[in-house]
């Protein structure tokens, strides 16, 4: 674990600590989160995930703002409980109030994409054709049963894919 991240996340604590007058039990850190998200707060596990590739791609952006982001989740989850919403008011006020940094949802980061495969179904329609999810066509696989909206008749595995 890159050790930027973990001294980041510690730094953001001691901030809530000192704003708040009160400790925080520390949360575990991974970097083993992929795809299109820089970071997740687990809030009933106390753990916060962080996408290894997009830090290493921002890593000062990411270390100003995601770090804290996702930290402030945790924070607010132990001061305000878990009916509050993830991006409401009370994680609004521990960004602004707290870490100084404006509350925004969402990261800019570039984010490549994989091609993903895609199993193509048919049914009766003409020239009408389905693109399952590897997941989709393991359903099927195990018995599950799709049927064309427009026509209702099954939708049957082509024996063909393509990349998305």
């Amino acid at each position: 674990m890159p050790e930027q991240i973990q001294a980041r996340v510690e730094n953001c604590y001691t901030l809530a600590e000192d704003f708040f007058g009160r400790g925080f039990k520390r949360p575990q850190v991974s970097l083993k989160l992929r795809g299109q998200k820089a970071g997740v707060a687990h809030l009933h596990d106390n753990l916060l995930r962080f996408n290894r590739q997009l830090y290493l791609e921002n890593s000062e952006h990411f270390l100003r703002q995601t770090v804290p982001h996702e930290v402030a989740h945790l924070i607010a989850h132990q001061l305000f409980g878990p009916g509050i919403k993830p991006h409401g008011e009370e994680w609004q006020r521990i960004m602004l109030g707290v870490y100084g940094l404006q509350p925004d949802r969402c990261h800019s980061y570039a984010v490549k994409r994989t091609p993903a495969i895609r199993y193509i179904y048919n049914c009766n329609c003409p020239s009408q054709d389905f693109a399952f999810t590897a997941q989709r066509h393991a359903l099927v696989a195990k018995g599950r049963r799709y049927l064309c909206r427009a026509c209702k008749a099954q939708l049957l595995f082509s024996g063909q894919q393509r990349l998305e």
